[in-house]
């Protein structure tokens, strides 16, 4: 008798186009529909359906791996190659144990009563084919449910990234489709009316300190300025031989599924064309594709041309590290210096949604904490690190140390590290200035902005680039919130 593996039998369920038709059906929301006029929002919105159609077919065919399904299918394996004798003496025993679990229990009792003591040779596999029919009905039902289910929690998310970036549209500055895009990504914080206020009033005092966007500006240009080949990224296209997984090609028989091709029809199909009275059962399988057949799959060649990225000396594109800032949290720092070092920090975040960089925040005094600016909740994370109040100590040296650990691998190539600090702090060990300069032939660059009059000169020589930002008394006035 005929056979089913119970993952085929989800897959071909998952694989049916039901979830197909819930992404069409997310999109096609007014909401959704209206958001994504933006070019830059449309891609990042698609690329989060995607992601979203691919985890919901993984959790929808895992449902037959339930303890009820598994133990129903192991039960519907066992019969199935039984023959008539050993179906008719101890199939009773079987449908008791499908009483508390399977929806099929109730027309198999039916069918046994009905069938009781005629032991017709055609009932085994009649009661089987109705079975089979029975668990894909109960497996496809469970997939829907798990369907909507994870549809509804995907919806709530996609309205709440909805409303973050409505939100945001007062708060951060109108930047390119790059920008935008990312933002999105980051827009499934749920962000208090405080969050948005403090991160409103930073925007804000950068826009009153001129001077603070312009040094943002020039940090956020000098990853561009490299000449090392290695880089510089051309785009190229290139023709090439690539082998894909096909459904079509027959090089391996990787289970069954229910279809119309006839080359790929399994012999025990042929049963029903052996009785005059069962062929019509066998065309109409045919024409609902429900014939069973050996699914095949293996790898067919095609000609593609494929985009790739090669060093080019000549700087088309170049591929940029991440933005470092270390911003000191001591009590020396608060009042307008603590003002203008979190606009700062949130200007480079900014720089860095644009130009597809990453940012991290490391908080320094006494303890280190650190924030992760353009990750999936970053907007969460520079509203926590807005709203912290500076005090304790000035302690560089550890901070220092901290990042440049982190800068030692590939990932940091290109990187920019920025201090933010009144620099009220003793110079720092040679083997710190030693380890600084390595990484400076690593293609990275070390930049200091000094928010005090009163800073130590002497630690400012291990940094490529110095700024100094101390307005007068009556400047600060003007531009603090």
């Amino acid at each position: 008798m005929l056979g089913a593996d119970g993952l085929n039998l989800a897959l071909m369920i998952a694989d049916s186009g039901i979830v197909d038709s819930a992404v069409n059906d997310l999109m096609a929301r007014s909401q959704v529909a209206a958001l994504t006029e933006n070019r830059g929002v449309r891609r990042s919105v698609k690329g989060h359906l995607l992601k979203w159609r691919g985890s919901v077919k993984k959790r929808m065919t895992r449902v037959c791996e339930t303890e009820r399904f598994q133990h129903e299918l192991a039960l519907y394996q066992e019969v199935i190659h039984w023959d008539e004798a050993t179906f008719f003496t101890q199939i009773n025993d079987v449908v008791k144990k499908l009483e508390w679990h399977s929806a099929f229990y109730l027309q198999a009792r039916r069918l046994l009563d009905k069938n009781n003591q005629h032991h017709n040779p055609m009932f085994p596999r009649y009661f089987c084919d109705l079975w089979y029919k029975s668990l894909a009905d109960a497996i496809k039902q469970a997939e829907l449910s798990e369907l909507e289910a994870s549809k509804e929690k995907f919806l709530t998310d996609l309205y709440q990234r909805m409303e973050t970036m409505k939100n945001m549209d007062t708060v951060a500055e109108q930047g390119d489709e790059t920008a935008v895009g990312r933002l999105w990504d980051m827009a499934a914080a749920k962000l208090t009316k405080t969050d948005l206020k403090v991160m409103y009033n930073h925007a804000e005092f950068l826009k009153k300190n001129k001077g603070l966007q312009d040094i943002a500006e020039q940090l956020g240009r000098m990853a561009n300025d490299q000449d090392d080949p290695d880089l510089n990224k051309s785009p190229t296209e290139a023709p090439e031989m690539v082998e894909e997984l096909s459904d079509e090609a027959t090089d391996d028989i990787v289970g069954i599924h229910e279809s119309d091709d006839l080359n790929k029809l399994l012999p025990n199909e042929t049963m029903f064309l052996a009785y005059p009275e069962l062929e019509v059962v066998f065309y109409k399988h045919l024409a609902d594709k429900r014939l069973m057949n050996y699914k095949t799959q293996g790898k067919t060649r095609t000609l593609k041309k494929v985009r790739t990225t090669q060093p080019d000396n000549s700087q088309i594109e170049v591929d940029k590290g991440p933005f470092i800032v270390c911003v000191d949290a001591s009590g020396s720092m608060s009042g307008f210096p603590e003002q203008c070092a979190k606009a700062m920090a949130y200007a480079l975040m900014q720089i860095a949604l644009a130009e597809s960089r990453e940012c991290y925040v490391i908080l320094f005094s006494t303890q280190h904490i650190t924030y992760e600016l353009t990750k999936q909740d970053g907007l969460r994370e520079a509203a926590d690190f807005l709203s912290y109040s500076f005090h304790g100590g000035t302690d560089l040296e550890p901070v220092l140390t901290q990042s440049i650990d982190l800068m030692l691998s590939d990932t940091y190539k290109n990187a920019d590290l920025v201090v933010i600090s009144d620099f009220i702090a003793p110079e720092q060990s040679q083997e710190l200035v030693g380890k600084i300069n390595e990484l400076k032939n690593n293609k990275n660059r070390f930049h200091a902005i000094n928010l005090s009059k009163y800073g130590n000169p002497s630690l400012m020589n291990m940094f490529d680039h110095c700024w100094s930002y101390h307005p007068n008394l009556v400047g600060r006035l003007m531009k603090k919130w």
